[in-house]
């Protein structure tokens, strides 16, 4: 087994990190900055920066954050948020950034994953698909989880693996915030039809819900948020626990 990854989110709002349940009731959790250097020395394998409100006018003010963070950390990072673009990403690469996370934009725009892959390489461009269960089927949500689709989450993993993705960041939206338990039938199922790293993320409530994912499936990371911002989980006792579940982390 490939060693896990443990990746606290951070839910960006007006330069503060927020967090909110099954993608509403948004609460301030803290400064990005601050919290970022708390994770790294915690423990943290990678870090994941979400705009919530991106717009183009914002862009500027995610860049010279991302600026700040990179002067602060040494542990790979991801951000994503409002990127319609290569030219958006390449202005969040050179600010620091390692990965970029396009979501809404790469279902209206299929060739956006190639374009980014092709001038940064796969391994940096990570395609975040937010999904429902609904009608029988895990659906695909747009613009941070308001817009419905009729698109298969699972099609759409295996369509943007073929398009240049190198990593699925998965979120299940009826598991986020919920911290019941990561959603593991559509992990396990986007897992077994990629052949790219998936990070499991939306449910995390307790050590036994990182022990189910990693055992459960093959996601190679689990991302959470609040359990991590407000220490219900510190990030060493988790990696602790999983060790003496003989999962390897890093």
């Amino acid at each position: 087994m490939l060693k896990k990854r443990i990746i606290p989110c951070l839910d960006i709002k007006d330069g503060t990190t927020v967090k909110g349940v099954n993608f509403i009731n948004i609460i301030n959790a803290g400064d990005p900055v601050e919290l970022a250097k708390r994770y790294v020395d915690e423990g943290a394998d990678e870090l994941v920066f979400l705009d919530i409100t991106a717009t183009v006018e914002k862009r500027k003010t995610l860049a010279m954050l991302v600026s700040k963070i990179a002067k602060e950390i040494n542990i790979p990072f991801t951000v994503g948020g409002g990127i319609q673009s290569w030219e958006d990403a390449a202005i969040l690469i050179k600010a620091g950034a390692d990965k970029i996370s396009i979501n809404s934009a790469a279902v209206r725009n299929l060739e956006l994953i190639n374009e980014i892959a092709s001038v940064f390489g796969r391994q940096c461009v990570v395609v975040a698909i937010d999904a429902k269960f609904k009608h029988g089927n895990y659906i695909v949500y747009l613009n941070g989880g308001r817009t419905e689709t009729d698109i298969d989450a699972i099609d759409w993993a295996i369509k943007a693996e073929k398009a240049g993705a190198g990593e699925i960041l998965l979120t299940s939206m009826d598991a986020d915030g919920t911290k019941n338990g990561f959603e593991l039938e559509l992990t396990r199922r986007v897992c077994e039809s990629v052949n790219i790293p998936v990070i499991a993320s939306g449910g995390a409530g307790k050590d036994e819900h990182f022990k189910d994912v990693f055992l459960k499936t093959t996601a190679s990371g689990a991302l959470a948020a609040s359990i991590f911002h407000f220490n219900e989980i510190p990030i060493p006792e988790l990696k602790n626990y999983l060790k003496q579940k003989k999962i390897p982390v890093r």
